[in-house]
């Protein structure tokens, strides 16, 4: 269904995927951890076949985490073999430090906007932008959030917040979506919530009990979760459907 794009001023690649009947908006597809894999690839898909210009940007690939690369960091850290699952540390670690370094972010979110951009340029978008992230992605979610005025809405698949962001610069209403056995991520909800309630941010959670990181990625079948997969694609689709046709 969709395409490899390059945006050449920010040495970016991206895959972009396009309905075959009328645009009802724009979506930014944001990655996991493993990179542009398969799963971002369908999702994007997914987006498409619903009416909306969907791009998923290739953020990693930037720092040499390939889509090939990632699916291959994917399985191993989840390997049966303890052995193996060790060995890929190191690699995963690697990647991870590259992707927090301060000029990642200062490359990124610039890229990142202009892939809304390009969206706002295409036919029947109509300003009607949003992004949404998942893990790595999900805190690029908040982020692109806080740097850009021109979305209409966010939604935060297991992202973190970003350590220097402030609520009160959010541009957009959010739907954040959690597992509530990823503790790492969702005991800081609490007080994410009580800083968005006192900057006046439009935040909305729901954290799904029984459930860990990464249940929406049906590729991994250690952490997916059908019927809450299920539930949280119609939950974004609600939430999109309503921020963009306001």
């Amino acid at each position: 269904m969709g395409t490899l794009i390059e945006l050449p001023q920010h040495e970016l690649t991206a895959y972009r995927a396009d309905p075959l009947g009328e645009v009802r908006g724009a979506v930014v597809v944001m990655q996991e951890i493993w990179g542009l894999t398969d799963h971002i690839i369908d999702v994007t898909d997914r987006f498409a076949a619903l009416g909306y210009i969907a791009i998923a940007p290739d953020l990693l690939g930037h720092i040499g985490l390939t889509p090939e690369v990632g699916s291959e960091l994917q399985q191993l850290m989840f390997a049966g073999d303890e052995a193996q699952r060790s060995a890929a540390q190191p690699r995963l670690r690697d990647t991870m430090n590259a992707a927090r370094a301060p000029d990642f972010a200062a490359w990124a979110v610039p890229a990142l906007r202009s892939v809304v951009d390009l969206l706002l340029e295409q036919e029947g978008v109509d300003d009607d932008v949003a992004v949404v992230g998942f893990c790595f992605g999900g805190s690029y979610s908040f982020a692109l959030a806080l740097a850009e005025p021109r979305l209409k809405a966010a939604v935060v698949f297991y992202g973190g917040f970003p350590d220097t962001g402030d609520p009160a610069d959010l541009a957009c209403p959010v739907l954040a979506l959690y597992g509530a056995d990823d503790h790492g991520i969702t005991d800081a909800r609490p007080e994410l919530e009580a800083r968005m309630t006192s900057a006046g941010a439009d935040f909305t959670s729901h954290v799904y009990d029984g459930v860990g990181h990464a249940f929406f990625n049906d590729t991994n079948a250690q952490t997916h979760h059908p019927e809450v997969a299920a539930d949280a694609w119609q939950r974004t689709i609600d939430f999109l459907e309503q921020q963009l046709s306001d």
